[in-house]
């Protein structure tokens, strides 16, 4: 697993020694990223299931201005605080450790009191079989979490067909990668 491009370009990340994490493939990170070329500079980016952070990483290096990572697991997050340690991350970064539930209400709770601004882009990589989409996208948009001109990047399993319309939120693309299908959302 490798940053793909920008200014922490070639950096290698750390991952698991198990299969405890699915790291995105840099064939979908490339092509998820080159999707979001013209959002990304200066972009709020939330990478919910962070995992060892490559995708929050990528975001970075290519310009975004800040980035919350978050996940449940301690482990990933000890190889994600050593993958942004490597990286020398110079961006504003925060991580926060909890259930993806716990994270999305708190942040959406700190909207609400003027503590945090919503996100421009949200990068979903929940585990495949886990059936999340529907309450992450429910607890988006109920917690106001992405700007009205936001992305939303949902990775899932090429078999889950994730509907048009979403809590709100309008499907623009679609692309499939092998075994996995990347599903672009925005405000309707």
């Amino acid at each position: 697993m490798r940053v793909i491009a920008g200014k922490y370009k070639g950096r290698r990340l750390n991952s698991p020694d198990d299969y405890s994490v699915r790291p995105t493939t840099d064939k979908v990170k490339e092509a998820m990223f080159s999707i979001l070329t013209n959002e990304l500079y200066g972009a709020r980016v939330l990478d919910l299931f962070a995992g060892t952070g490559g995708l929050g990483i990528e975001a970075l290096s290519r310009g975004a201005e800040y980035c919350l990572f978050a996940d449940s697991s301690r482990r990933s997050l000890e190889i994600l605080r050593s993958n942004l340690e490597h990286c020398k991350i110079e961006e504003e970064i925060r991580i926060k450790a909890g259930d993806y539930r716990k994270v999305l209400k708190n942040l959406a709770g700190r909207i609400e009191d003027g503590l945090e601004e919503p996100f421009d882009i949200i990068l979903l990589d929940p585990p495949y079989d886990g059936g999340y989409m529907a309450e992450i996208f429910e607890l988006i948009s109920e917690g106001g979490l992405l700007e009205s001109d936001g992305t939303i990047v949902a990775e899932h399993r090429k078999e889950e067909d994730l509907p048009e319309e979403f809590h709100g939120f309008v499907k623009v693309k679609e692309r499939r990668y092998g075994v996995v299908k990347l599903s672009i959302y925005n405000n309707m």
